[in-house]
């Protein structure tokens, strides 16, 4: 039971995201441009999802690599695709109604509600420990209920699903590898000791005991390297240990609150970065806006600023009691 949840049954909806690579990857032979650099790209895409686990990571590596040329070189398109009629579209509309949001609201739903499901797993030495679900278990089931109820409650073909698959897809791009690329940088940077190279270079600048002035490094930097990384998860662990730890925690700071503040701190950065993809140019490409890089941000910009000076006065009020 534990190798089924904590191994197998999670790449099993890795094997789902690889199939559906594939298939767009088969939509691409339609291409009128750039088709075997879309077909190519879309078809890495596709094993690297399915077999990751088992390809040598060098290997990884080089099909990243050609993927990034591909992009670089601009022979990742979209193509072209039949548009609906706007009466059929209209008509879809009212029949449909407000249910369309259902399977959305769904994924979130469940997702939260496997959160709190725990098995007891055995490690190396034979302890039996209580363990969450790994998270693509959680957003895996999520979307396969929220799948079959989009199926109910539209009743689509499949085909016509299958084509605004592969055309949603090949909209976003390559986009949507950047907060995987993106997690895998952070964890490198940590192996790597830059959290501890932050925390010289801030260390000969501001002197330690300075609580206001480490609070504010600290929030700033939390927000300008999720900005950079593009996920504040990969941030979190860089900055906490170079300036969290010594700057704040270690001046007497609550290491629970510090840590949470400092975490959302860093989705500040989240809301006016580029980088995040998968929230602010995602939702621009799906919904064709006239900007497509900065319509999401320019609206989120000025709440960022406000909840910047929030979190830095939320941490030196409740940080330090």
């Amino acid at each position: 039971m534990t190798d089924f949840l904590g191994v197998y049954f999670p790449e099993f909806f890795y094997v789902l995201c690889g199939l559906v690579c594939f298939d767009t990857a088969f939509r691409a032979r339609k291409n009128e441009e750039a088709k075997i650099g879309t077909i190519i790209f879309w078809t890495l895409t596709g094993l690297i999802f399915m077999l990751g686990k088992v390809i040598p990571p060098v290997v990884t590596g080089a099909m990243l690599l050609v993927m990034g040329c591909l992009t670089l070189t601009k022979q990742v398109k979209m193509g072209k695709f039949a548009e609906a009629a706007a009466q059929s579209k209209q008509a879809a509309s009212e029949r449909i109604g407000t249910k369309i949001f259902i399977p959305a609201v769904t994924v979130g739903v469940i997702a939260l509600v496997l959160s709190f499901v725990k098995y007891d797993a055995v490690n190396a030495e034979g302890v039996v420990t209580p363990t969450a679900l790994n998270g693509a278990i959680m957003t895996g089931v999520a979307c396969v209920l929220a799948l079959i109820l989009a199926f109910v409650i539209c009743n689509p073909k499949v085909s016509e699903t299958r084509e605004d698959t592969s055309r949603l897809l090949m909209q976003v791009g390559a986009a949507c590898l950047l907060p995987q690329l993106l997690g895998a940088l952070g964890s490198v940077f940590s192996e790597a000791g830059v959290g501890e190279v932050i925390s010289n270079m801030i260390s000969s600048v501001v002197p330690k005991g300075n609580i206001v002035i480490g609070v504010i490094i600290y929030v700033f930097g939390m927000v300008i390297f999720t900005m950079i990384m593009g996920n504040a998860f990969a941030a979190f662990t860089v900055i906490t240990a170079g300036i969290g730890v010594p700057f704040v925690i270690m001046q007497g700071g609550n290491p629970a609150i510090i840590g949470a503040l400092g975490m959302t701190a860093g989705y500040c950065g989240t809301l006016m970065t580029p980088m995040a993809a998968n929230f602010n140019i995602v939702p621009c490409a799906v919904l064709e806006t006239k900007d497509p890089k900065w319509s999401v941000i320019k609206a989120q910009v000025p709440m960022a600023l406000m909840m910047i000076a929030v979190h830095i006065i939320l941490m030196l009020i409740i940080g330090f009691r």
